[in-house]
């Protein structure tokens, strides 16, 4: 469960050096480096299980789906505007969900909260793969499953948590842990949430007039290359 946050750790630390040699707006920078925030957050909390530790994890979890949103609502607007209300409403909403849930201490809270952003952001990467660039449909359904699988199993270790704990007893070591599901939403929302940024930074540089193209390392990882316009 420490381990399989490398997937949140390594590959956004990659995009946001590729964002960065690209000269691609800022926003995505944040959003790959606040995508390592909740992987370093979650290493830390599943290394210690110390509370500290816990909120590194899940508060992140809120300030990079507000990042997100931020940059899939902008991604059609001219290079270099700010949506000064948009940002206030999401540092606002980030600032309060941070002080309720620091004195409420309730995981059912959070869940809502962050369950609401990620709401907003499948509703408008829909909206986007539906009727502004339909050729993006494939890596967005393929982001939005990955993560909804994560989720998925997410679950299914919560409810049978003690049942799998005793069939894994039970197996080798190795294949028991491939049975922790915990593990398995670490490396599917880790995955999901990277699609989503690649899916949103493939918008925005398509209304930019700009080349992006997704190759895959070793035939496996996809990254995103993104060419200068055409000079006329």
């Amino acid at each position: 469960n420490t381990v399989s946050n490398l997937i949140f750790i390594v590959p956004p630390i990659y995009g946001a050096i590729q964002t960065y040699k690209d000269g691609l707006e800022k926003r995505y920078l944040a959003a790959y480096l606040c995508l390592t925030a909740v992987g370093l957050g979650s290493w830390c909390f599943h290394m210690t299980l110390k509370y500290e530790m816990q909120l590194l994890d899940e508060l992140p979890m809120i300030y990079s789906c507000c990042v997100f949103v931020y940059c899939l609502y902008e991604c059609f607007k001219y290079k270099n505007t700010v949506n000064y209300p948009l940002l206030f409403l999401l540092i606002t909403y980030s600032f309060v969900v941070s002080i309720v849930y620091l004195n409420l201490k309730e995981p059912v809270f959070h869940q809502i909260m962050y369950g609401t952003l990620v709401s907003i952001i499948v509703l408008r990467s829909v909206y986007i793969v539906l009727w502004v660039y339909p050729w993006l449909r494939g890596l967005g359904y393929t982001s939005l499953t990955v993560f909804l699988m994560g989720f998925f199993l997410w679950n299914v270790d919560n409810i049978f948590c003690d049942k799998l704990r005793a069939l894994r007893e039970k197996m080798p070591p190795v294949v028991g842990a491939v049975t922790q599901f915990h593990a398995w939403w670490h490396i599917l929302t880790g995955l999901g949430s990277y699609l989503h940024i690649l899916l949103s930074l493939y918008t925005r540089t398509l209304f930019l007039k700009h080349r992006p193209k997704v190759k895959f390392v070793f035939g496996i990882w996809p990254i995103l290359l993104v060419e200068p316009p055409k000079k006329l």
